[in-house]
């Protein structure tokens, strides 16, 4: 999966998705805050980047408090729903499941477009920290509409 235009882009039709997602993540406060960046796009795929902030982390700032995580998990989820829907939509739902602390200077959240329906879609979300481990999980249900 690349960046540029429609050849070589692992899926993505031209680089207006890419620019709708980078869109969305810089005009949203919290996740401005949280440093999350698009790192690639795919069609139905999308990787974000989440660096370690001290106040992200727990106990002796090696190890992401679960709050950031599962934030990063949804808005991971949410964009891959948002290239289909042509920009952000609301989450319905959020269920993640913590496998490990996530530790390391970065998280990264690969999300995969598990269903697109008229009015509601799924996606699934796998976070790994640099090392490659695989540390939290998620699926979020998002409305198809945009809002």
């Amino acid at each position: 999966m690349t960046t540029s235009g429609a050849a070589g882009t692992g899926g993505v039709r031209d680089s207006s998705a890419w620019a709708l997602i980078e869109s969305i993540l810089a005009g949203q406060e919290a996740i401005v805050a949280l440093g999350v960046t698009l790192e690639e796009l795919g069609e139905d795929t999308a990787v974000l980047r989440m660096p370690k902030q001290l106040e992200l982390t727990r106990g002796d700032g090696t190890r992401y408090h679960g709050g950031p995580v599962a934030s990063l998990i949804d808005i991971a989820g949410d964009m891959v729903v948002a290239v289909r829907a042509g920009g952000g939509v609301p989450t319905i739902s959020l269920r993640v499941d913590y496998l490990r602390p996530c530790t390391g200077p970065y998280l990264l959240a690969t999300a995969r477009l598990r269903r697109y329906g008229r009015t509601i879609s799924v996606s699934d979300v796998d976070v790994h920290d640099d090392q490659g481990r695989l540390c939290a999980v998620g699926r979020g249900t998002y409305s198809s509409l945009v809002g």
